[in-house]
């Protein structure tokens, strides 16, 4: 029997215990500490934003693994054609380097926190149709996508910059790479936005009052956060409690004009006001209801937005909001499959809590100022949001759609 080939390990801890970590003896002599310790050093440099955190992590951690194991040269040594051999690398990576989900980076035991032998580099996006059917490792399929690869092009030039920097290595090797185009294709339309249809956010919402009318106990807390997910376009880490912040009541507040809007801390440790629709705050006062709150907060109410159905203090998880999105989405499918609606129901057993966010967003775009809608989102620039905007794809499909393949009169001749 062919021995089992052995995955690399994690080489850096979470954000919380990055500042700390400076062993890496159950490494073997392949990796080069020197190279650890710059991407230690760089990465210290992002412990303000998990999410870049992250993101840094995991594209240098991959490099560092490559480094080692697959090029058997030092980052000082790598040129043009060892980058471009890397990224053809990322682009298929071997199987036994591919996960199916996110395990911890690291566990504890004996009071010590050690490699998780779990982990895995990459990670395969399985469909959610292949996981409810047990897939398994023949199902293990890595595909790095168009923006993502942009993202690898972008991160690893910021890392050899600040070696270069640092003095550490003598040239960019990712800006000696001339034809990126081999690697990035470029798109001629806009990329196609993940959202729920009119019918299916009519039916997902409309379960989920059916829910917390039969089960408020619950119920109502399902129907708050779906309908702060979708009214205010939030992302899961905008909803739950973290080290960076914990929403609380009092982050919904009133203006000098009697208006009221919504506090959050986003991508980047952006702060950022969302306006409150009239729907959003009747949903707020229902909430607070089943809490046995008053209506609405006053700015000394400190209480938890999310408070734990058990326990105190805030929701930490992420997966419980995940857990809560996709039972109310499996219900909703089950209501289209009743109602004989079988397309609708198989597009949305592939929706994820982010679906939400993009749903509230392209729905608004319709009818409100796209600058409005861009504050609220939180987005960068207008040309974000004008990702939203398919009045003008609408348009054009309507004038192809009569076309014809052969002209009747000659049709008929």
């Amino acid at each position: 029997m062919a021995e089992k080939k052995q995955a690399p390990p994690p080489l850096f801890d979470s954000v919380q215990y990055i500042a700390k970590q400076s062993d890496f003896s159950y490494l073997d002599e392949r990796y080069l500490l020197a190279d650890l310790q710059q991407g230690l050093a760089f990465l210290k440099a992002y412990k303000g934003s998990q999410g870049t955190f992250n993101s840094y992590r995991r594209e240098i951690e991959r490099l560092l693994h490559w480094c080692a194991t697959i090029s058997n040269k030092h980052l000082d040594a790598l040129g043009r054609e060892d980058m471009e051999h890397y990224l053809e690398f990322c682009q298929n990576p071997p199987k036994h380097w591919i996960g199916t989900n996110k395990p911890p980076k690291f566990i504890v035991r004996d009071g010590a926190r050690i490699p998780n032998q779990t982990w895995r580099p990459f990670i395969a996006k399985l469909s959610k149709a292949a996981r409810r059917r047990g897939a398994g490792e023949d199902d293990k399929h890595f595909e790095l996508s168009q923006g993502s690869l942009r993202e690898v092009f972008a991160i690893l030039s910021s890392f050899f910059n600040f070696l270069l920097q640092e003095e550490y290595i003598g040239l960019n090797p990712v800006l000696l790479i001339r034809q990126k185009s081999q690697f990035i294709r470029k798109s001629q339309g806009q990329a196609k936005i993940r959202r729920l249809s009119e019918l299916q956010w009519h039916y997902v919402i409309k379960t989920v009052q059916a829910l917390a009318e039969h089960d408020p106990e619950k119920h109502e807390r399902s129907l708050f956060i779906m309908s702060a997910l979708y009214s205010m376009y939030l992302r899961i880490s905008e909803l739950v409690a973290s080290e960076r912040w914990t929403p609380l009541m009092n982050d919904f507040f009133k203006d000098n004009d009697g208006q009221w809007w919504f506090i959050t801390v986003g991508k980047g440790n952006k702060e950022r006001q969302i306006a409150v629709s009239d729907a959003m705050l009747a949903s707020l006062k229902r909430w607070r209801a089943c809490l046995n709150l008053s209506p609405l907060p006053s700015p000394a109410d400190t209480s938890p937005l999310l408070p734990k159905s058990r326990g105190h203090g805030a929701i930490k998880s992420a997966n419980y909001i995940r857990d809560v999105v996709q039972f109310c989405f499996d219900q909703a499918i089950e209501q289209l499959k009743q109602d004989g609606l079988a397309e609708e129901s198989e597009t949305l057993n592939e929706a994820t809590v982010h679906w939400l966010r993009h749903t509230g967003i392209s729905d608004d775009v319709k009818h409100r100022p796209r600058e409005h809608v861009r504050d609220d989102a939180g987005h960068s620039s207008s040309a974000t949001t004008d990702r939203y905007i398919d009045i003008e794809l609408r348009e054009r499909h309507l004038s192809a759609k009569k076309k014809a393949i052969l002209d009747d009169d000659i049709a008929g001749t």
